[in-house]
Order: C-alpha cells, then sequence, then structure tokens
C-alpha cells in the first residue's frame, strides 16, 4: 500500500540538501519505504548493517562507499543511497558525518533506524545542520484514505471503508498484520515482535539485563494503558528500584514501544503537574474496550504531531489536562505551545457532552473541542468548523489528521 512516508521522503530528497533520516518502530514499514527511493533515480544504493558484506564497507569507511557507488563518475540523475539500521555501528555518527561532509553534493543519503537516531542528543549533536528527522507511525486512518502530502495540517474529512476501519482498529497498524488480516497470524506477529525487541534490539544497545522482568513490565502497560504511571507500584510489582523503573520506561519509549504524555497546567488552576499516561504504540492487543479506543485515538494524535513538527508547519504536542477535583479531558494538542484542540474519548454518546470540555476550553481557550464517539458512522463535515465543544464521530476527526 502506498504510505504517505513514500511521498514525504521523494519531496524531501528533491528539494533539501540534508540527509533524510527515518526513524520509528520495529517492521513499521522504514526498509519498505527506504526502498522504494529506488524509483526515484537509476542509480540506486541499499546498505544494511545487519549484512556482513555491507558492514564491512560501511566500517572500511566513507570512501570504500564511494568507490562501491562509483562516486568518482559524473551522473545525469544524483544516485542514492540508503544506510539501514546503521545506529548499531557504535562510530555511526561519525561515519555519518564524514561520508556527509566528503560526498554529499554527489549523493542522496536516507538513514533509517528502529531506536531512536535522536536519542543522542542529550550529549551533543555532531550530525547538527547535516539531516532532517522524520518519525514513521503506524498506518493511520488518514494515510488509509488519504496517503498524499498537503501543506496544511488539517484535512478535509474522507470516508474510511468500513472493513478497512475494522481491520486498523482490531489488527492494529503496522503495515504485516494489518494487511494479512488474520487473527491467529496477528497473534503471533505480535508476540513475536515484542520478543525480538527486548531480546535484540534493546538487549544489544541498552544496559538492561533483566529481560524476564523487562518482559513482564511489557505486560503490565498492556493492562495499564491510559493510566497515570506509577513508578513505586510499578517497581514493587517488579522487584527492582523506583529510578531503574523510570528508567525502563525511558528505554521503552526510545525502541518505540511505548509512549507517555505529559499534563498540560499553563493557565489551569490548581492543576495535576506530576506523573504522565501512558500508552502503546500497538493497540491491538489491548484487552479492555474504552482503553483500546482511547489507545487508538491517542496514537492517530501523537502520529498528527509528530508528522506536522517534523513537515515544518509548526511546534506541535501533545498533553492531557487534570485538575486536583479529578476533572479531566484525554488529551489537548497544542501548536507553538498555545493550546489548539481538546478531545475527550467516548465509546458512545449516550450520556451528552463532557462538562469538563466546557470548563477546560473556557480556561485555556483552545479554539476546538470534540468529544470523539466510536458508535457514531463517519459525516462528511468539517469537524475544526465547529468553536464550541461537540460530539463527533472518531472515523471523520481522525480523517482530518495525518
Amino acid at each position: 500500500m502506498q504510505r504517505i512516508y513514500d511521498n514525504l521522503m521523494a519531496e524531501c530528497l528533491e528539494n533539501e540538501r540534508q540527509m533524510f533520516f527515518l526513524a520509528g518502530p520495529r517492521q513499521v514499514g522504514k526498509t519498505t519505504c527506504a526502498l522504494h527511493a529506488e524509483r526515484l533515480t537509476p542509480h540506486f544504493y541499499y546498505l544494511n548493517w545487519d549484512t556482513q558484506a555491507h558492514k564491512k564497507l560501511i566500517i572500511a569507511g566513507p570512501d570504500s562507499i564511494a568507490h562501491f557507488m562509483k562516486l568518482e563518475n559524473a551522473y545525469e540523475e544524483m544516485p542514492i543511497v540508503v544506510f539501514d539500521e546503521i545506529h548499531k555501528y557504535g562510530k555511526w555518527k561519525l561515519f555519518l558525518k564524514g561520508f556527509f561532509d566528503i560526498y554529499g553534493k554527489k549523493t542522496k543519503i536516507i538513514v533509517t533506524g528502529s531506536a531512536k537516531l535522536d536519542i543522542y542528543k542529550r550529549g551533543g549533536d555532531s550530525l547538527m545542520g547535516r539531516y532532517f528527522l522524520y518519525r514513521m507511525h503506524p498506518i493511520s486512518i488518514a494515510e488509509i484514505v488519504s496517503p498524499q502530502l498537503i501543506q496544511t495540517d488539517i484535512r478535509q474529512p474522507k470516508l474510511i471503508d468500513e472493513n478497512q476501519y475494522s481491520d486498523l482498529f482490531t489488527y492494529g497498524g503496522f503495515p504485516e498484520p494489518f494487511i494479512n488480516k488474520n487473527k491467529r497470524f496477528s497473534t503471533r506477529w505480535h508476540t513475536l515482535r515484542r520478543q525480538q525487541l527486548i531480546r535484540e534490539d534493546i538487549r544489544a544497545l541498552s544496559q538492561i539485563h533483566e529481560l524476564s522482568q523487562l518482559e513482564m513490565l511489557t505486560e503490565i502497560l498492556i493492562e495499564q494503558t491510559g493510566q497515570l504511571v506509577n513508578y513505586s507500584s510499578l517497581a514493587s510489582a517488579l522487584n527492582i528500584s523506583t529510578p531503574t523503573a523510570q528508567r525502563w520506561i525511558k528505554n521503552l519509549e526510545a525502541f518505540y514501544y511505548c509512549f507517555t504524555i505529559k499534563p498540560w497546567f499553563k493557565s489551569v488552576r490548581r492543576s495535576l503537574r506530576k506523573n504522565p499516561k501512558i500508552y502503546l504504540w500497538d493497540w491491538s492487543n489491548i484487552a479492555d474496550h474504552g482503553a483500546k479506543c482511547e489507545n487508538f485515538v491517542a496514537s492517530h494524535l501523537l502520529k498528527a504531531v509528530h508528522f506536522w513538527t517534523d513537515y515544518g508547519l509548526g511546534n506541535y504536542e501533545l498533553h492531557f489536562i487534570r485538575d486536583k477535583e479529578q476533572n479531566e479531558v484525554d488529551f489537548l494538542v497544542t501548536k507553538d505551545k498555545k493550546p489548539w484542540f481538546l478531545v475527550e474519548v467516548k465509546v458512545s454518546d449516550n450520556n451528552g457532552i463532557s462538562k469538563s470540555l466546557y470548563q477546560f476550553q473556557k480556561e485555556i481557550k483552545a479554539s476546538h473541542a470534540f468529544q470523539v464517539v466510536f458508535n457514531r458512522a463517519h459525516i462528511q463535515k468539517d469537524c475544526f468548523s465547529y468553536k464550541d465543544p461537540v460530539i463527533v464521530p472518531v472515523q471523520t476527526l481522525l480523517s482530518q489528521l495525518v
């Protein structure tokens, strides 16, 4: 299937001199997307760090790659080279810096990785100005119905096929189980992916050795989706220290197993400013229907704020709001540090609009406030045409994102 990231990559390679960094979860489609760049030039080269012959070329240094690509020749169309999973190489930053500085004017460069390629920024970014990072997410409603790039953040609503919507909610947004549409295959695929994530990726690239306890943590987080993270409770359940529990959560975030959302507290009286809420990148294994619905929406919103920010449309962030009186709205999307729209998730519209939506929209002056429900069919109406709180079908609102 066509992904929006294919169009993004083609546009960036044509218009930008910087390296194209594509980061995201294991098996989300990064390699497939990178290989599609072969359509853009007759001179295409793919190097995977996990392939022994390719590893030898990379370790030999930039000149060996240039010789392999025959960059001494003149080309009518610039060659493209892909470095897949190169973050596993201990000197990958130094290698890319040297290769880009010497040969960046002779070739376009794509870099992919399952672990966060920007995780080292806290120690100083030696590649500053040499790349643009884009975060790849699982398939979403908007990507199914309209994978084309647009120059604004919000799209017009578009109807998704009901079977595709059901498959997306049931099997998740990772391409292989979504396309396969088989429950037994999906169960085995997700189990194997989680095992490989822990026993291969995290073990190789982190200092965590208690892998059985880490696997137990991943199971606990499935049950606690959408809840405030209680690090001391997790530590007690796993027989580890609270700082260790915090570090393990950060590692699981770095490898795209889960993500946390921090509370918004500016302009909210008596707001809760402590622990974040936690969600999973893969919502398919969540048993509780209400929690699965909330995670489904959270994943779509996170994908949108990441894409809009990476694409240069502004600085977008995802938060939730909860005050000390337990008034809460599930999500708040901010744009350039200002509240933009609120989202409250409900399985049905039986009880009307949440009073908290009215309260918090008035307090923070958000432009829009939506209560998305899963029991209403798509309507061909721009949700963002409403200024006051409104109940909208989940399919309609999410089709307007990315």
